[in-house]
């Protein structure tokens, strides 16, 4: 099953005789079993199976065993949220006292989660420019440091990620790389291809599609060597005490220890599990993303072109422009396309783009992006209307600036929108 979209059809289940071709949901919370020497052996990890759904569920699992070929890599989990998601794959290996570096330009979301809440955990971090060099990159890093991290398309200031120039830094100081690829997933980008370690979704986003379920995942590449750097991640690396005295580095190896661990010690004592309802959406949603996402790329390319042309747009950031400043990595690591979104600036300031929002009438607005239908936000007015103008532009959203993630509806409809809102602009 090499192809792509033959894994978004049929990857991580497979029926047997006479049973439901669909992806059962299995809503329990609970599993019964005939011996407590049976479920004894469930806990001490000695024997696979399903106990409590906190922990795992059928339906979750074969939902992940899919991300997880479509990806590339060798164990994935489902998360409540993208989130919950960023957050398990980061505290899974640092912990009080420790460092992360972080490339600046990501989800102000995952920003926060890092900069301000793992910070009254005791993590400290340090963000680069995703453009800094690679002697500045190396300058980042401390002795403790645990991780990097990045987006392999930002939310929503679309900078490309150079995965390589990371996963090399990275490596360099014996720490993996992960990566958040909820904006290209898969089908347009496989960052375990291209050095990351660890790959992470807000699968609420594409790969839901429908605006139906809120979820993450977290997919291991099972690449990263953690006993050849034991002192680094003793988590992993030595007896967890919490769970029988497992050494889970030894005892799943490079291929099974990371979600293991997130699963047996994040999972348990955090419970955020996505729901079987949300995974059973999700995965209808995947049976089509190799044919939803070309579209909406091909979309936000068009929208893209048009208001690059237009008199009353004074800039536009979306990859797949000739002149944009992340084109050529987006030719290196996204040729096919990296997504349907769109950032642009309206020309004559915060209250013209409050105009042209409030003239839209098929481009829904929304908190949403990367939905089948049209949704558009313009963050001054809504997600960061506490902020001033100068405050905004400091955090590198203009006061002016849109965000429209196209969906799946005909281009010329769209761009008719558009047009007669930035008319009334």
């Amino acid at each position: 099953m090499s192809s792509i979209g033959t894994k978004c059809v049929q990857a991580g289940y497979t029926p047997g005789n006479g049973e439901p071709r669909q992806i059962p949901i299995v809503q329990s919370t609970t599993f019964k079993y005939d011996t407590s020497e049976h479920m004894g052996q469930l806990f001490d990890l000695e024997a696979s199976g399903y106990f409590y759904t906190r922990l795992q569920n059928p339906t979750n699992d074969a939902v992940a065993a899919k991300i997880c070929a479509l990806e590339g890599g060798s164990a994935a989990m489902l998360t409540s949220s993208g989130q919950a998601a960023n957050f398990f794959a980061v505290f899974n290996i640092a912990e009080c006292g420790d460092h992360v570096v972080a490339s600046q330009s990501i989800y102000g979301g995952t920003f926060n989660l890092l900069a301000h809440t793992l910070h009254k955990m005791g993590i400290e971090l340090t963000f680069v420019s995703p453009d800094c060099t690679p002697e500045e990159l190396d300058a980042a890093f401390r002795p403790n440091t645990k991780c990097v991290f990045g987006e392999t398309v930002a939310n929503p200031a679309l900078t490309v990620l150079d995965i390589e120039k990371f996963a090399a830094a990275a490596h360099a100081h014996g720490v993996p790389l992960i990566v958040d690829n909820t904006f290209p997933t898969p089908v347009m980008c496989r960052p375990i291809e291209w050095g990351a370690d660890i790959v992470t979704h807000s699968t609420t986003k594409y790969m839901d599609g429908h605006g139906a379920g809120v979820g993450g995942a977290i997919v291991d590449s099972g690449n990263f060597d953690w006993m050849a750097h034991a002192e680094k991640f003793p988590g992993l690396c030595t007896p967890d005490e919490s769970y029988h005295g497992i050494v889970y580095a030894e005892k799943f190896g490079n291929a099974g220890a990371f979600i293991t661990k997130a699963t047996s010690q994040l999972m348990r004592d955090f419970g955020s599990i996505q729901s079987p309802q949300n995974a059973y959406l999700l995965n209808l949603g995947l049976e089509s993303l190799h044919v939803r996402m070309p579209r909406h790329c091909a979309n936000g390319q068009a929208m893209a072109e048009f208001l690059a042309a237009h008199p009353k747009v004074e800039a536009v950031n979306y990859p797949g422009l000739p002149g944009d400043a992340y084109h050529e990595l987006a030719e290196k690591y996204l040729p096919n396309g990296s997504c349907g979104v769109v950032s642009f600036e309206v020309a004559g300031g915060r209250e013209a783009a409050e105009r042209f929002m409030a003239a839209l009438r098929l481009c829904a607005i929304e908190t949403h992006v990367a939905d089948a239908r049209t949704c558009c936000l313009h963050p001054a007015s809504s997600t960061h209307r506490q902020m001033t103008d100068d405050e905004l532009r400091a955090a590198g959203i203009g006061p002016a600036m849109v965000r429209l993630s196209c969906g799946l509806e005909d281009a010329a409809d769209l761009i008719a929108d558009v047009e007669q809102a930035l008319a009334r602009a």
